[in-house]
């Protein structure tokens, strides 16, 4: 899945570096001014320096001293603070460095792939939203993205922001409503730290130590220990050559003094080749190849089609496009890799017979070109749809092979070495996590690697068991006909069943999804929910912070009695009918029906099908997109998706 994914040159993250030979005393670079540290737990500092040198903290009239050790690094910690700011924060070695604006109060991890990424900007209401923001007391930190071999000691950038309009916008929104109902809620500092990459799988955010002995993943990762990168990249690079004939065009061939050469009715693309679309140009043997590419497509018009304007339905493209009809700028649009093409074109461009449509693609990572389905790829007329999609000419005109270097899945751990464990052990209260499509298609093994991962954190931090928050899948795709399996459905029991290590807490989105797109733009109840597991779960208050969970079933006369937890003040069908939809039931048989359901009281349902006079399991929302599910509580939050048999399903 993509999702703003732009693969990186493998970054070693100052891993092993040796800071003794700098005279000045150094801080990571999660720390700066603007930060916010975390309330009611002792402060730790720490960083780089002379061997030996002693370095002196002060922070809120208390100082602290300590020396740095053999290798030049130190370590300390600060006594616990109630919330409050601004401070300044003065670090003192042979030199001395002063952090301005640091408050005390609430810090949140942010982490997962490309929902968890999407930004405020992306989001519902993005501009009423980006405008009303005036939280001076949120802070946000993004950490850049980046892979690496072995656990790394810092990050290459990034610094503390107030939440301001200004720095809002690029900032992962679930986070960001997360960070703003906390704020309303306790009135204290928030801090963000948000570092995630879309697209990416939950065993490559784990530590090696964790990783190294599973059965799935030790062989990769003996396979990375012993890797030598510069041999890889190179051979990896060779191939890219081949594959463009021994060069690598590092300027746009296609362009020519700022002209649209290979755009052009009459230029010769004999020698360019086939290719097919729409379809990624990655699964027709470009692999590793980001930059751009040119599709060109030839279409036949009779007389009658050139009397009018014509619409270019031209599918998906992945990320930028600018298209041309007949050498002539028809249209563009830059970065929105998800969104359906549709151009006009002039009748004065058209022509009796030959016409070329050619499209410049520029792909900034991960998988590109024209992609998505057949059936919006065509030239339409008032009087005619021509189909585009099928055979195509390409040709890549300037290649960007940053990503022969590894990329954020090719083994496990290179996130974690790159992107948490630089930032560990900065305090927090928690973290939230927004992640598992990717994961979906081994959603059994998710059972596995889903609790390891949120162990890993708790080890590394050294902070017990500190409350994870994740949030379960959202409906996506086409809902089905009938009820069948659904390795979805499966990845959202295997979290689910992640419930069971201390202090978790699960916010359901089954019911904020888009069947045409994985990252639905209702941000605002993803954060709000995740928020009510941290009131309930963190910070202790009694509220209704759940939907409905399935906890027993009772068969009885043909009928399935399902008893549910976390109702709060009572279950509720949403339908002005009052029916509930969603249920199915099997036999001994183990094929599904639909069924029929029907509250009996605040906590139980009652299910049961004509086409099942025996019934032994139920399922309810057990689909990619369960899209009309309509379980809820009375306070408005929906019930968990689930089943009440153990039967194989469809995943590894």
């Amino acid at each position: 899945m993509k999702k703003l994914i732009r693969t990186l040159v493998i970054v070693f993250l100052f891993a092993g570096v040796n800071f003794n030979a700098e005279a000045d005393v150094k801080l990571p670079r999660i720390f700066s001014s603007n930060m916010v540290l975390q309330q009611g737990i002792d402060i730790p500092f720490w960083g780089w320096a002379d061997r030996g040198e002693r370095i002196e903290i002060t922070f809120a009239g208390n100082t602290v001293r300590t020396r740095a050790d053999a290798e030049g690094k130190w370590k300390l910690e600060l006594p616990e603070q109630d919330y409050g700011g601004p401070y300044k924060v003065i670090i003192k070695g042979k030199n001395t460095i002063e952090l301005d604006n640091v408050m005390v109060g609430e810090v949140w991890i942010c982490s997962g792939q490309s929902n968890m990424e999407w930004r405020v900007e992306q989001s519902n209401n993005a501009e009423e939203e980006v405008a009303a923001v005036e939280y001076p007391e949120i802070r946000l930190f993004t950490v850049p993205k980046a892979v690496s071999q072995f656990p790394g000691d810092d990050i290459s950038d990034g610094a503390w922001e107030q939440c301001t309009p200004e720095t809002v916008g690029g900032f992962s929104a679930v986070g960001y409503f997360f960070g703003r109902d906390l704020y309303q809620e306790l009135q204290v500092p928030v801090g963000l730290i948000h570092t995630s990459w879309g697209g990416t799988v939950a065993e490559t955010w784990i530590s090696p130590n964790s990783i190294a002995d599973d059965p799935d993943f030790s062989a990769k990762m003996i396979e990375l220990q012993q890797m030598n990168m510069e041999s890889y990249r190179q051979a990896r690079l060779d191939k890219v050559k081949a594959l463009l004939g021994g060069e690598i065009p590092t300027q746009d061939l296609g362009m020519v003094d700022g002209k649209p050469v290979w755009a052009a009715i009459d230029f010769d693309d004999s020698d360019w080749q086939s290719i097919k679309a729409p379809m990624y140009w990655e699964y027709q043997g470009y692999v590793d190849i980001d930059g751009i590419g040119w599709y060109r497509k030839e279409v036949q018009l009779d007389e009658e089609a050139t009397q009018t304007e014509l619409m270019l339905h031209l599918g998906k493209v992945d990320d930028s496009d600018i298209t041309f009809f007949n050498g002539i700028e028809i249209g563009r649009t830059e970065n929105k890799y998800d969104e359906n093409r549709v151009y006009t074109i002039d009748k004065k461009y058209l022509k009796t017979g030959k016409n070329v449509i050619a499209v410049r693609v520029d792909d900034t990572g991960g998988n590109g070109g024209i992609w998505g389905d057949p059936e919006n790829q065509l030239l339409v007329s008032e009087n005619e749809k021509i189909v585009i999609s099928g055979d195509w000419k390409f040709r890549i005109s300037k290649a960007d092979v940053s990503s022969v270097n590894l990329g954020p899945n090719s083994y496990p751990t290179l996130l974690f070495n790159a992107m948490i464990n630089p930032i560990v052990p900065y305090g927090i209260k928690g973290a939230i996590w927004y992640q598992g499509e990717s994961n979906a298609d081994r959603a059994k093994q998710y059972q596995r690697i889903f609790p390891a991962l949120i162990t890993d954190w708790r080890n590394h931090w050294q902070l017990g068991d500190f409350p994870f928050l994740f949030v379960s899948l959202a409906n996506f795709t086409q809902p089905p006909l009938l009820p069948g399996e659904s390795d979805w459905a499966e990845l959202r029991e295997a979290q689910t069943k992640t419930l069971a290590l201390p202090n978790t807490g699960m916010a359901l989105a089954i019911d904020i999804g888009e069947a045409d797109d994985i990252h639905p733009r209702n941000k605002q109840d993803v954060g709000k929910r995740l928020a009510l597991n941290a009131f309930k779960v963190a910070y202790g208050k009694d509220i209704v912070y759940s939907g409905p969970m399935y906890k027993s079933v009772e068969f009885t006369n043909g009928k399935a009695y399902v008893s549910f937890a976390e109702t709060g003040s009572g279950l509720e069908a949403k339908d002005k009918y009052g029916y509930l939809k969603g249920f199915s039931v099997a036999g001994a048989d183990r094929v599904f029906h639909w069924a029929k359901a029907e509250i009996v009281d605040d906590k139980t349902v009652v299910v049961y099908s004509e086409a099942v006079s025996n019934p032994v399991a139920v399922r309810y929302g057990w689909a990619n997109n369960p899209d009309d599910v309509n379980l809820y509580n009375r306070e408005q939050l929906p019930a968990n998706p689930f089943r009440t048999d153990d039967w194989p399903g469809i995943t590894k």
